[in-house]
């Protein structure tokens, strides 16, 4: 990771991300409970990368339980504020099952698009849910490898998160990232690196 920020340092991305205060009203309007001070130290540190004009690749370690998830959807939530979209992907479907209903239930009160992509999708619910996420018409779309197939793009990427991220390759997270065009990367996981 820190080796590719390097490298990372001498790209431009196309948009930056700021915190103001509409944003931090969204986000205590979001939130079900207060943050911890590690989780709001992990917070204001993606928030200023997500305000740098260099991507983002931030790798987030912490134990089952301490809220990795919900510091990713702050970050989205800045991201989507900024008027680009977020993909979250996970290794199993069932883990983007749990991941799109508690996303979802966070974030559509607040009037964001949030969409599931799953390979139990009819061939008619995939094909318009594909065409959404290229008209940028869903926000913040959850998956699983699904989401690097071809055929999957995106208006406008700004972020992409990969949880459980030791279950995937360099590449396939690679992949993803590449959907944007210089996007910032969060990958989180429970097992030290």
């Amino acid at each position: 990771v820190e080796l590719r920020r390097k490298s990372d340092k001498k790209l431009t991305k196309p948009r930056v991300f700021k915190v103001d205060d509409e944003v931090r009203a969204i986000v205590r309007s979001i939130l079900p409970f207060r943050l911890t001070l590690a989780q709001r130290d992990v917070s204001k540190t993606i928030a200023d990368e997500l305000a740098s004009d260099v991507p983002m690749r931030r790798l987030v370690q912490g134990d089952v339980g301490t809220g990795k998830t919900i510091v990713g959807v702050l970050a989205a939530v800045i991201v989507m504020e900024g008027g680009a979209q977020v993909a979250f992907m996970v290794p199993t479907e069932l883990l983007a099952e749990q991941h799109y209903a508690n996303i979802r239930k966070l974030l559509e009160p607040a009037g964001y698009r949030v969409a599931l992509l799953s390979a139990r999708l009819k061939k008619s619910e995939r094909e318009a849910l594909l065409e959404e996420l290229a008209k940028g018409d869903v926000q913040l779309v959850v998956g699983t490898h699904a989401l690097i197939q071809q055929g999957v793009a995106f208006k406008e990427l700004g972020l992409a998160i990969i949880d459980e991220q030791h279950r995937f390759g360099v590449l396939q997270r690679n992949e993803l990232r590449e959907k944007g065009l210089h996007c910032d990367l969060l990958v989180m996981t429970a097992t030290p690196i």
